[in-house]
């Protein structure tokens, strides 16, 4: 697993989760609305704590100046 994704890309996905995460337990989201961003926030945080994006592959991306890694 070759790493694809820059601090940016990281940090940037991790604060969305974050934030997400608050609305969610402040009650502010509710329904399939809160289900559907909350997935995707867990999803947020997994790939920005690993580094890789399953979704960047066949498309060939990678935000990471570095692609040795």
């Amino acid at each position: 697993m070759t790493l694809n994704m820059g601090p940016m890309d990281r940090l940037i996905r991790l604060l969305l989760a974050v934030l997400v995460a608050f609305l969610l337990l402040a009650g502010i989201l509710k329904g399939t609305l809160a289900i559907v961003l909350g997935i995707l926030a867990l999803v947020f945080l997994v790939t920005s704590v690993i580094g890789f994006c399953p979704l960047y592959v066949p498309l060939k991306f990678s935000t990471r100046k570095n692609n040795q890694g």
